[in-house]
């Protein structure tokens, strides 16, 4: 059977990455034939860094290709080594929880706030929405890939 693939997040990566080099190759054009400059690329360029940022960890972490140490992961028998992916996979589902839910409160008071970003006056939420968004979805990637590893499905020695 073949295991779920992170598509979604492999289109939002490649689409961020696309777009940061649009408006940065756009922005240097016109820098260069008007000695001035879009005021929106900045502001764009971050956004989409954090989601390149967030989209590419969750891909990874979809194909086990996260760093970590295997030298005790090795040297330990097989029921061990399973309360070890176990411990692994509940600290990764913790953390991401952790950031998905004050992500989510963040975005909300945001909302809540009508608070604007401060380049383009828009409203700042439309930004902090994808912070829960892509790390719930690698919060599933992380429950994902904890599961192929228990179930032995995954020999990727990292």
């Amino acid at each position: 059977m073949k295991r779920p693939d992170a598509r979604l997040e492999r289109v939002l990566a490649t689409l961020a990455i696309l777009i940061i080099g649009l408006i940065s190759l756009t922005n240097v054009v016109v820098r260069y034939i008007t000695g001035g400059s879009f005021a929106f690329t900045e502001e764009f360029s971050v956004f989409l860094l954090v989601v390149l940022t967030f989209a590419g960890a969750s891909v990874a972490l979809r194909g086990d290709r996260h760093i970590r140490i295997g030298l005790l992961e090795r040297a330990l028998p097989e029921g061990a080594k399973r309360v070890l992916i176990l411990v692994q996979g509940l600290a990764g589902v913790i953390v991401l929880g952790l950031i998905t839910w004050f992500g989510a409160q963040m975005t909300w008071q945001e909302y809540q706030w009508q608070s604007l970003s401060p380049g383009l006056g828009l409203p700042q939420w439309w930004y902090l929405v994808w912070l829960p968004v892509l790390s719930g979805l690698m919060l599933l990637r992380q429950a994902q890939v904890t599961l192929d590893r228990l179930r032995g499905g995954l020999r990727n020695d990292a």
